[in-house]
């Protein structure tokens, strides 16, 4: 449990360094963000922040992930990784088309859609080929579970990683929203993980704990940058991969 809270401080470290770098980038490449119309005036004020400001605590994330590689026995938070990994990667596109184009839109609802539900399902599949993943569907409160067939139980997967991952991405936009109540949810993997005896599971929450905290110190009100869909997605992808990978 030392090593596991030591590299959420490392992170924590990391990204606040990464962050300090970052930010003049951002700003000279002019990564501004867009406000929708339709939003309430005072959002108007946001309008020219800075955004993929995600890049730096996924980037701590990922470093200090690959600074412990060599002590990992169990290798499912390096999937969990590459899972938001790759839902962070959706959203860069996203952030880079709308930053290209100067609008609030960047991919369509369905070519983002189309693209989440192809990497979940790439996700879920490796975990049932491992043998990790359970086909199961429990019933809350009831205690009551039952099978279904795994390409059934895919499909439905799929459904449920696309709502959660987007729920995730809609938190984003207010000054420390999308941060302040990630964090908690990391606290609670890294405490499950633990109490499960993974610990190698516990170092990618843990390590987004210490980078979320450095993160809300651009991000708190008034923000000096949002993680935009490339942060957002990612949280989102990662929140997703560790409650398959518990089981919850």
């Amino acid at each position: 449990m030392t090593k596991v809270i030591i590299t959420g401080i490392l992170c924590g470290v990391l990204t606040g360094g990464i962050g300090y770098l970052l930010l003049p980038v951002l700003r000279a490449l002019k990564a501004g963000q867009s406000i929708r119309e339709v939003g309430p005036t005072w959002h108007n004020s946001k309008a020219g922040t800075p955004m993929m400001g995600g890049l730096m605590f996924i980037l701590g994330a990922l470093l200090c992930l690959v600074f412990n590689i060599w002590s990992l026995q169990d290798f499912t938070p390096l999937y969990a990784l590459a899972l938001g990994l790759c839902f962070g990667a959706v959203g860069f596109v996203d952030d880079y088309f709308k930053l290209k184009h100067k609008r609030n839109l960047g991919l369509t609802a369905i070519q983002k859609a189309m693209l989440q539900m192809a990497v979940s399902a790439i996700y879920l599949y490796v975990l049932y080929m491992q043998g990790t993943l359970t086909c199961d569907i429990y019933i809350p409160f009831v205690g009551a579970s039952f099978y279904i067939h795994p390409i059934a139980y895919i499909f439905f997967a799929m459904f449920v990683m696309v709502g959660c991952v987007n729920a995730v991405n809609l938190t984003d936009g207010v000054d420390g929203l999308c941060g302040s109540v990630t964090i908690p949810v990391m606290v609670f993997f890294t405490a499950a993980a633990a109490a499960q005896g993974k610990f190698d599971l516990a170092l990618l929450p843990a390590t987004l704990v210490g980078g979320l905290i450095a993160y809300l110190f651009y991000n708190w009100h008034p923000a000096k940058v949002f993680m935009g869909d490339t942060g957002s997605l990612f949280l989102g992808g990662v929140v997703c991969a560790m409650a398959f990978a518990l089981e919850m």
